[in-house]
């Protein structure tokens, strides 16, 4: 028997989150919220200011962003016969073949990709689409594969037989059946997208939330500069939308990825998306998700999956090297472990969890 659950929010709201169409006053000014349906997921932006004059203008180019950015980096956006359509999509099909012109941000984006799979000896890895693929976790027809199959879908898993021509800004794998997929980072660059347009259009305050990419930006209210946003982190074992705990941010990207996200009840055992470049399996080192605070919504959005491959130890570890990152580590045994910067902002909720020191 096989039971699928997506659930598209990693994270949760500490405030009703409302769709509207037209801009409501609120004490500091304005807010309004929209979202559409795109990059796979229900996509939502509400925005804050002390004049909502902006809000259609933003909404319409923030939105339109996005979907340029699908189609061009969507491994299933295509066209006629396969070969045309989104960038990814088009590098797939001509696997082994001959390198395809791509889109300078295309190129921006896989290049930092396989910068994040050399800092994790691979265990991020934008070259798992066969993998993805055979697994079918998150579709409607998801499978355990057999040990053969697996073992010919690791084969094609090498980010190193990715070659970028820079002139004429060309992208080329090299070997039949390799495939791309950039699910762990395209929306993180989608959302930083999203910031720069508020930001450009003038506007003090957003929150962005593309799926469970959350940006809160600006401050949450103008007038009182002390006022974070506070974020709910998703309690794993519970329904979407229980939290085990709050975060208090101001402009700052937050990005959880856990075995709840997508996954599969294959004769009652779960097996989640998070897969392992290593034996093909999901990811099993005790932990349930990892929560990455960071700057830039691509950072956090590559760092969450390749911190929860990598494990507890090396994946703290690898975060404790870098400026502005900081980590919150849930464990199966309901125990929560934080670096000291993500400590210093989240305050638990939930008492079946326990905050064990640094």
């Amino acid at each position: 028997m096989i039971k699928v659950k997506h659930l598209a929010f990693i994270l949760l709201f500490c405030f009703p989150l409302v769709v509207c169409k037209k801009a409501s006053q609120q004490q500091a000014g304005f807010s309004q919220s929209e979202s559409e349906f795109v990059m796979g997921t229900i996509c939502a932006i509400t925005l804050f200011a002390p004049d909502s004059a902006d809000f259609a203008r933003v909404f319409n180019e923030a939105f339109k962003r996005l979907h340029e950015i699908e189609n061009l980096m969507s491994a299933t956006v295509s066209g006629a016969g396969g070969v045309s359509g989104a960038d990814i999509n088009r590098v797939n099909h001509y696997a082994g073949q001959y390198a395809l012109r791509v889109s300078a941000e295309t190129i921006a984006v896989v290049e930092r990709a396989l910068y994040y799979a050399e800092l994790s000896d691979g265990a991020f890895d934008p070259t798992v689409g066969p993998l993805v693929k055979l697994w079918g976790i998150g579709t409607e027809t998801p499978k355990l594969p057999s040990q053969d199959e697996i073992a010919q879908a690791l084969s094609l898993v090498n980010w190193r037989d990715v070659s970028i021509e820079p002139e004429p800004g060309a992208l080329f794998l090299k070997r039949p059946g390799m495939s791309l997929d950039l699910g762990a980072i395209a929306k993180g660059y989608a959302a930083d997208e999203v910031v720069r347009i508020i930001a450009k259009a003038g506007i003090p305050s957003a929150i962005i939330d593309l799926g469970g990419n959350i940006f809160a930006y600006g401050l949450k209210n103008p007038s009182e500069p002390a006022a974070p946003w506070r974020i709910g982190v998703q309690n794993p074992l519970d329904i979407r939308g229980a939290y085990l705990g709050i975060l208090e941010l101001q402009n700052k990207s937050v990005v959880t990825s856990g075995v709840y996200e997508r996954y599969a009840d294959i004769d009652g055992i779960h097996y989640h998306h998070i897969l392992s470049t290593r034996d093909g399996y999901p990811v099993r080192n005790g932990l349930l998700s990892v929560t990455i605070i960071a700057s830039s919504s691509i950072e956090s959005d590559a760092l969450s999956t390749m911190v929860f491959a990598l494990g507890y130890e090396h994946g703290r570890a690898l975060v404790e090297t870098m400026d502005g990152v900081e980590a919150l580590f849930v464990f199966e045994d309901k125990t929560i472990r934080a670096t000291s910067g993500a400590q210093a902002v989240f305050t638990l909720s939930d008492a079946g969890y326990h905050v064990l020191s640094p």
